[in-house]
């Protein structure tokens, strides 16, 4: 990891030194900003997913990481002292810093393969649906017939095909917490 502070990051933004610093950071797995400002660490994000076109995360428990956080493709803000400005701003929200691992590794791996199934789900259903309605129109002579009235469509969309994304939504877990702990390399497997 890369520690560095406000007085460093004034110097690399003012002097035009953002090459070699982000040639610094492809080296590093986190760049951790301490003692500088809000606006530098926005700057630092900005400048991550800008130049190397990678995925941020960015971490922070207090009002100055606000814009930092909503600069990051994911956002976690820690509850505690310093404040609930940083939670309110983030897309997630975690009472101490030692639950970042469940929640990547656990229920990161859960919603990234409840999404994909989602998605699945969603193409064959409709991919079935517009099928039904194309043998339709030859049986129909293609004479523009509806198959299907307006309010019966709205009732299959609504309660016939809204059951398995709920279900999968709320149970689907592949594998357990435990393994997927235990297990890291896990994670990358989904992607």
């Amino acid at each position: 990891g890369l520690v560095i502070d406000g007085r460093t990051l004034n110097i690399i933004f003012q002097g035009g030194l953002e090459e070699k610093f982000l040639e610094v950071t492809q080296h590093c797995r986190s760049v951790i900003c301490c003692r500088s400002t809000p606006l530098q660490k926005s700057m630092v994000v900005k400048l991550v997913r800008r130049q190397l076109k990678v995925m941020t995360l960015s971490i922070g428990d207090g009002a100055n990481d606000v814009s930092m956080i909503q600069a990051a493709d994911v956002g976690i803000g820690i509850s505690g002292q310093e404040g609930m400005q940083a939670v309110m701003a983030s897309d997630f929200a975690i009472s101490r810093f030692k639950h970042l691992k469940k929640l990547l590794l656990v229920h990161g791996h859960w919603c990234y393969v409840r999404l994909a199934r989602m998605v699945i789900y969603f193409f064959y259903k409709n991919v079935c649906y517009a099928s039904l309605l194309f043998w339709y129109q030859f049986f129909c002579g293609f004479s523009g017939s509806t198959m299907i009235d307006y309010w019966q469509m709205i009732f299959f969309n609504l309660f016939f095909t809204s059951v398995p994304p709920l279900l999968f939504g709320a149970l689907d877990k592949d594998v357990s917490a435990e393994t997927l702990l235990h297990l890291p390399k896990l994670y990358k497997n989904g992607q």
